[in-house]
């Protein structure tokens, strides 16, 4: 007898859930997308009217309390995250919350203590780690084609938004709402995969700026890291540069593996023997692949491999880059 399918409620069906994550929880086998929360109830009958859900709600607990919701998604800013991911806990249902996992590592500890108490899975959409493309560059470093990994570089630059100063302030750039600025909204997903790859961070040591002065949180940061591993590695992240950047580069004992984190563009090995690039196309959802493991593994079988426990470590680098920054007196009044 097979088991029965997990039926899903979203609270937050904002632009995130538009084609990134929505369809992905109708799409997954043994999985169904039943009722959506929006505090604008209109805009949320309007979201399940579009994406065919039955159910339709203007109030987090009515979607939580509802007895035809086995499991919650948490796509609202992170300011929300611990609170929502806290009620669902206590109503006895798996949740899966948006990156980063939440405001700071503090909050995070507290939640993966909820989800032990109650005995339950906590998930968190870090959906890079079931991506294709990352996939099989997991695969190309355990299969040791380029060696024993040695050293990593990390790399991300774009140009500040310029629709900056033209209206209110982005949620991704307000502290009190997003836990930091970009760095933490983007660099988590660069953070995250490189523990994937190869494995926890245990010492970090960086700084953090604001260059231009546009928004109170941080605008650029360095830091160094140390791997469990014994891989070392530096990550420069700046919001702040004339033009786009986007590289990893990961070194061995015998060869050299490059892939961008964000940009669509093939992964290349180079080694002794010459250069190979392998393209790998994200699918059209892109958290289908998360989803479908975690729906997998409530259901009975397998794993998924994005859990609060490995999206705190992520947030624990993340509160090492930023804590210094953090109390500046312009950051904590904004």
């Amino acid at each position: 007898m097979s088991a029965p399918a997990i039926r899903w409620g979203i609270i937050g069906c904002g632009d995130v859930t538009e084609v990134k994550s929505g369809p992905g929880f109708q799409k997954a086998n043994g999985s169904r997308l039943v009722a959506v929360m929006r505090r604008d109830g209109g805009a949320a009958r309007d979201y399940a009217r579009r994406h065919g859900v039955p159910r339709a709600y203007d109030h987090a607990a009515d979607l939580i309390g509802d007895a035809g919701v086995d499991a919650v998604y948490v796509a609202t800013p992170p300011s929300s995250h611990h609170d929502y991911a806290l009620q669902a806990l206590a109503a006895g249902k798996p949740a899966y919350v948006e990156k980063p996992m939440a405001c700071s590592h503090r909050e995070c500890r507290a939640m993966n203590a909820a989800a032990e108490a109650a005995g339950l899975p906590l998930f968190v959409a870090y959906y890079r780690r079931m991506l294709p493309r990352f996939v099989a560059v997991r695969d190309a470093l355990r299969d040791g084609r380029i060696g024993t990994p040695l050293t990593v570089t990390a790399q991300y630059a774009s140009p500040p938004d310029p629709s900056l100063g033209a209206g209110p302030l982005p949620w991704r750039y307000r502290p009190e709402i997003a836990g930091g600025g970009l760095f933490v909204d983007m660099g988590s997903h660069a953070l995250d995969l490189l523990d994937h790859l190869l494995g926890p961070i245990d010492e970090v040591r960086g700084f953090a700026v604001n260059q231009l002065g546009a928004y109170a949180a941080e605008d650029a940061v360095a830091f160094a890291m140390r791997f469990r591993s014994g891989v070392i590695g530096t990550a420069r992240f700046a919001f702040t540069a004339r033009e786009h950047a986007d590289r990893v580069e990961i070194a061995g004992s015998h060869g050299v593996l490059r892939y961008a984190t964000f940009a669509e563009v093939p992964f290349e090995i180079e080694t002794a023997r010459g250069a190979t690039h392998s393209r790998i196309a994200h699918p059209k959802h892109v958290q289908q692949p998360l989803i479908q493991s975690i729906v997998d593994e409530l259901r009975g079988f397998g794993n998924c491999p994005s859990t609060g426990t490995s999206a705190a470590r992520t947030s624990w680098v993340i509160n090492r880059v930023l804590d210094q920054y953090r109390g500046k007196p312009a950051y904590r009044s904004s």
